[in-house]
């Protein structure tokens, strides 16, 4: 069930179905090589999030786009929130989907630039108490119904590559233009902190440093038929996700009782 898609009379039967859980899809607007658009995370997001939904009811919040990529800022097209406004619009936004009754909300993360940031806001979610669960939805690549992992032909894949680009495929193919995709490696990392990578060392310019044209991996083997492969299979992930959420009560009830003891301090 697609929150934009409810009126407001059906909303709160949706509520009920769903039983009090949300997914909410997060992504961004970014480039993605010469070949996909640069809503491809949205797309991809928003897809799996409503396959998942037909699987197991559950209300899907409309698509998130501001998140997490400064790294992207000096490419056209990006839209680039300032750190503190991102944290404090991904609080209201999750305070306003409890208010409207759904007390469980889902994180599905589509960009890969946001793995740091929805387990930090995970995290901060024991800054203060709240009348709600945030919980962060990682499905396996593959689940015990079918297996994609085989199918991919690239040992280099993280961006635009093979994967997302069979993903939008599956589902936009008008958006992708495989002509446009390059021959000459230009998706291999460049490896230019390579040495202190290795050391074990983490700096915020990494990415720049080995995609500069916000481009990994190879698309040419891409397909559709991949693509619908990777959907049906981390739907199905998914689906299990929300059946065991609509069933948890440990959480809330640690979380409760954790508040209730940093207040008496």
């Amino acid at each position: 069930m697609r929150w934009e898609e409810l009126t407001g009379d059906l909303f709160p039967q949706a509520v009920k179905q769903a039983e009090g859980v949300c997914l909410l899809p997060l992504s961004c607007i970014e480039r993605h090589g010469h070949h996909m658009p640069l809503g491809t995370d949205m797309y991809i997001g928003h897809e799996l999030c409503s396959r998942a939904a037909e699987l197991e009811p559950v209300v899907v919040f409309p698509d998130f786009i501001y998140t997490q990529i400064l790294e992207a800022r000096h490419m056209p097209g990006c839209i680039g929130i300032q750190p503190d406004l991102t944290i404090r619009l991904l609080e209201n936004v999750c305070s306003e989907i409890a208010r409207n009754g759904l007390k469980k909300i889902v994180i599905v993360n589509s960009h890969g630039g946001n793995d740091n940031l929805i387990h930090y806001f995970a995290q901060i979610q024991l800054a203060s108490p709240r009348d709600y669960v945030v919980y962060v939805a990682e499905p396996s690549y593959h689940s015990e119904e079918t297996s994609t992992a085989a199918q991919w032909e690239t040992s280099v894949d993280g961006h635009a590559g093979e994967r997302e680009t069979s993903m939008v495929l599956a589902i936009r193919p008008e958006l992708v233009k495989t002509e446009t995709l390059p021959a000459d490696g230009e998706g291999m990392p460049m490896q230019r902190l390579k040495a202190l990578r290795d050391l074990g060392t983490d700096m915020g310019i990494w990415w720049y440093a080995d995609h500069p044209t916000h481009y990994c991996g190879d698309g040419r083997p891409a397909t559709a038929e991949k693509g619908e492969r990777w959907f049906a299979d981390r739907s199905q992930a998914l689906a299990k996700i929300i059946r065991a959420v609509k069933s948890d009560t440990e959480t809330k009830r640690l979380q409760d009782e954790f508040f209730g003891k940093t207040l008496q301090h």
